[in-house]
């Protein structure tokens, strides 16, 4: 795990809090903001993978051509 997916996964768990706060106190606002920050998070999570995956090939091949 990296640092975006680390940072995703927070922001992701941040805006359920949010959301749910937002519901208890039927704060429509508050509510709209946690989802939000939910899929900024996922996205973040995301793009983490997605980094990992990449430099993960690229050792692969790094490693390949070095046999």
């Amino acid at each position: 795990m990296n640092k975006d997916e680390l940072k995703g996964k927070v922001e992701k768990a941040k805006g359920y809090v949010k959301k749910q706060v937002g519901k208890a106190t039927d704060d429509p606002d508050l509510e709209a903001e946690g989802t939000g920050q939910r899929v900024a998070g996922a996205v973040q999570e995301n793009v983490g993978k997605a980094r990992r995956k990449v430099g993960e090939a690229v050792k692969k091949v790094g490693d390949a051509i070095k046999e």
